[in-house]
C-alpha cells in the first residue's frame, strides 16, 4: 500500500523539465509572435549557468522584475529562429509571472513571403540532459508541433 501512495510523489519529483514555445506568423504582416513559458527558478538557473556564471543566483532571484535586457539576451541566445535561411533577432515585449512559471512574449520581424522557419531551441539544455522544449508553429494554413531535446534541438519547417 505504501508503494502505491509514494509512486505518484516519486513520479512528480522525477518529472523532466519542460518548456513551451509558441511561434505564430501573423498573416499579412511582417512579424512572428513568439511566446515562451518556463519555470521561473529553472530559467534563473539556466541563465546563471549558461549566460553569466559569475553572477550569484541569489542576486538573480532578487531582481524584481527581472531586467528585460537580460531576459532578451537570454532568449535570443537560447531560441534561434531563421526565416528563409536568415537569422532574425527577437525583441522582448512582455515578461509575466504566473505562479512558479514565467511567460515571455517576443516579436520578430520577418519577410512577408514566409517560406521556411528554422528553429533551434536549447532552453535548459545546459542544466538537464532530459529536457523537452515543446514548440508549436502556426501560420494561416500551416500547423506543426515539435519536441526539441538536447540531442535534437533544431528543425526546419517548410511553410505551405
Amino acid at each position: 500500500m505504501l508503494k502505491i501512495l509514494t509512486l505518484p510523489l516519486f513520479i512528480f519529483f522525477q518529472q523532466m523539465p519542460v518548456t513551451f514555445t509558441g511561434i505564430e506568423y501573423i498573416q499579412g504582416t511582417d512579424s512572428l509572435k513568439v511566446s515562451v513559458r518556463i519555470n521561473y527558478e529553472l530559467f534563473l538557473r539556466d541563465y546563471q549557468q549558461t549566460i553569466f556564471d559569475d553572477l550569484d543566483l541569489e542576486l538573480l532571484r532578487s531582481f524584481r522584475p527581472f531586467p528585460s535586457d537580460l531576459a532578451n539576451n537570454y532568449l535570443n541566445s537560447k531560441l534561434n529562429i531563421s526565416v528563409n535561411n536568415k537569422l532574425i533577432i527577437g525583441k522582448l515585449l512582455k515578461f509575466e509571472e504566473y505562479d512558479r512559471d514565467v511567460r515571455f512574449s517576443m516579436l520578430y520581424r520577418v519577410d512577408k513571403k514566409l517560406k521556411s522557419i528554422t528553429v533551434r531551441n536549447t532552453i535548459l539544455n545546459g542544466l538537464y540532459s532530459n529536457v523537452e522544449n515543446l514548440t508549436i508553429i502556426r501560420s494561416r494554413n500551416y500547423d506543426a508541433e515539435m519536441k526539441f531535446t538536447q540531442e535534437h534541438n533544431e528543425k526546419t519547417f517548410l511553410i505551405k
